[in-house]
């Protein structure tokens, strides 16, 4: 856009607004650039289209406002914090509405460390996708390992805190040591390779360990060779690297995170002390159960015992009782209880009398009564 003056009184006089379209054109003639400081007054506002910060020169407190689109900022996944100091690339712009000068970001990457965050974001995203970080690929540790394998420098002081606590808690343990290389160019290689010997040399479980260092030090275990061993290992793996605040990929990797080689000391071997503890507890405890089993056999065996000696009297009370009520029964039934009433029963000869039609005058018959017999003529 063509900024034109105005003649008055001989001079050429700008409008405000016509001086800072022209000013904003010569800055877009600039190119873009990298800009270091640090963070400060964050603004980003769920409605708001840009995010809104301001960079300030650490040395002498410069500042200079910067403004991004919101969509790349939230892209980028930084989390920036106040105080975090970046490396900004943007163009100059001028804001003409106020006049104000800010700095318009493309990207933003962490001070030092922006190459190596934004591979290994790459890195992560690619190895999540082939499912080397799912959880269901994750493996129960042994109970009580027969041989531990432990992937350490050769000098490192987390090899000594791992094999000081796995003796101090249990002292039959044996520890198979691969001694590598834990920075540099060199370790990726040499780590994956310690891996596979110890896997050959059929240990149980195998512990990564190296202690604190910086985000350099520690980028070895996020090679993805490194990784992919960690990933495809034959046997659990137990990743001790760094502080707790630091994950490498390899802990994503591994079957079990411990925050401190410490730690991985605790996860593989256990409390020979509270393992003997735990068993004197469970021997009493089934001393006690034998005990009471016992206890109960005897009561048992003596009741049994009570009602068999009880059993033949009993029986011979229930028979008895059985054969009173059968004998109150039949004598209910018997023609004699008929007789002692008063009845009497009539036989001529073997034919028992049931009629008077029976009898002709004279006859003889035998006559039955309770007290015994006697003989009659029939009239």
């Amino acid at each position: 856009m063509k900024v034109e003056a105005t003649e008055v009184d001989g001079r050429k006089v700008y409008s405000v607004r016509a001086f800072n379209t022209g000013v904003a054109t010569w800055l877009n003639r600039l190119p873009t650039l990298w800009i270091e400081g640090e963070v400060t007054e964050l603004r980003r506002q769920q409605r708001w289209a840009s995010v809104f910060f301001t960079l300030k020169d650490p040395d002498d407190g410069a500042c200079l406002p910067v403004q991004m689109s919101r969509g790349q900022f939230d892209a980028l996944e930084l989390n920036l914090q106040e105080g975090e100091r970046v490396h900004v690339f943007g163009r100059a712009e001028l804001y003409e509405q106020r006049g104000e000068l800010r700095l318009k970001a493309l990207t933003i990457e962490r001070f030092g460390l922006g190459a190596h965050l934004a591979a290994l974001e790459r890195l992560k995203r690619a190895l999540a996708a082939e499912g080397l970080f799912a959880a269901e690929r994750k493996r129960p540790l042994p109970r009580f390992p027969r041989l531990i394998g432990l992937v350490t420098g050769n000098d490192a002081a987390a090899k000594r805190d791992v094999l000081t606590h796995i003796v101090q808690r249990f002292p039959p343990a044996n520890v198979l040591v691969a001694e590598t290389y834990v920075q540099g160019p060199r370790a990726p290689v040499s780590i994956a390779t310690a891996i596979a010997d110890l896997c050959r040399h059929g240990v149980d479980v195998i512990v990564l360990a190296r202690g604190g260092g910086s985000f350099e030090d520690l980028l070895p275990f996020s090679d993805e060779r490194v990784v992919r061993a960690v990933a495809t290992c034959d046997v659990p793996v137990v990743s001790a690297v760094g502080h707790e605040q630091d994950t490498p990929l390899c802990d994503l990797a591994a079957d079990v995170r411990a925050s401190t080689p410490t730690h991985a000391a605790r996860l593989v071997v256990p409390d020979l002390t509270e393992l003997r503890r735990r068993l004197d507890h469970t021997r009493e405890a089934l001393h006690r159960g034998a005990r009471r089993a016992a206890e109960r056999h005897v009561q048992r065996l003596a009741a049994a015992h009570d009602r068999l000696s009880r059993a033949p009297l009993l029986t011979v009370e229930r028979r008895r009782a059985r054969l009173d009520t059968l004998h109150a029964r039949l004598g209910a039934l018997s023609p004699l209880a008929t007789l002692e009433r008063g009845y009497a029963v009539v036989h001529r000869g073997d034919e028992l009398v049931r009629s008077p039609e029976q009898l002709s005058p004279g006859d003889a018959v035998d006559v039955r009564v309770a007290e015994g017999t006697f003989g009659a003529t029939v009239d």
